[in-house]
């Protein structure tokens, strides 16, 4: 069973997420949080494996309650999907930065809300191509390469840069065998090396990374 916390100011908007995730047979709501603080609060306290973070709350914001809870120091760290209006937005940006899983936007069909929280649970991060992709293009492309992350890719060897590169266009561990030629479990190997080697949660974090340190740059396919 899946524990889920929903965070969103607007009442009518978490009754809704709350009442499409509940009716999940595999998905349980355990609290709900009408600002940022009251979901740190309740995250800590009700430990929930996923929760779905609204980015613009009073008190605190969603990308602060989210640094907050995903601090390294934190005892308990959920996956967080994050809820967005906006599709290019430097608060989504922010959010993936500080570990967030990824990001949906609010006018996405309701399946697609079950199937985030169902896709996070399992350690996988939430990167459609189409949406998540094009947001941290954008962002990076009004940003200088950072020279610190840039140097932090030494700490690769040739083929774990490769792999970084490609979870950056997107690809899945079987599509990254594919393109390499190897096994998948090789690069399940490689994947974890990189995210241990560079301090990243998943996914996510790697792809954001990845365009940050200017290893690739928007457009690159």
């Amino acid at each position: 069973m899946i524990t889920v916390l929903v965070a969103d100011d607007q009442a009518m908007v978490r009754a809704g997420f709350v009442s499409l995730l509940g009716a999940q047979p595999d998905i349980r709501i355990v609290g709900q949080a009408a600002d940022g603080a009251e979901a740190v609060r309740s995250a800590r306290e009700l430990r929930p494996d996923v929760v779905i973070m609204d980015v613009r709350m009073p008190e605190l914001d969603g990308i602060e309650a989210t640094r907050q809870l995903l601090a390294p120091d934190s005892a308990h760290r959920p996956k967080i999907v994050v809820l967005t209006t906006f599709d290019v937005d430097d608060y989504v940006f922010s959010a993936l930065r500080h570990g967030a899983s990824g990001f949906l936007l609010k006018d996405s069909p309701p399946e697609d809300l079950v199937t985030a929280v169902r896709v996070v649970a399992a350690g996988d991060a939430l990167l459609a191509p189409s949406v998540t992709r094009r947001l941290i293009e954008d962002v990076t492309a009004r940003r200088p390469a950072d020279r610190g992350l840039a140097t932090r890719l030494r700490t690769l060897t040739p083929r774990e840069v490769e792999v970084l590169q490609l979870i950056a266009l997107a690809l899945s561990n079987a599509e990254i065998a594919t393109r390499l030629s190897v096994a998948e479990e090789t690069v399940k190997s490689h994947v974890g090396r990189v995210f241990g080697k560079l301090g990243l949660r998943d996914r996510a974090q790697a792809v954001v990374f990845a365009y940050e340190s200017g290893l690739v740059t928007p457009g690159t396919r």
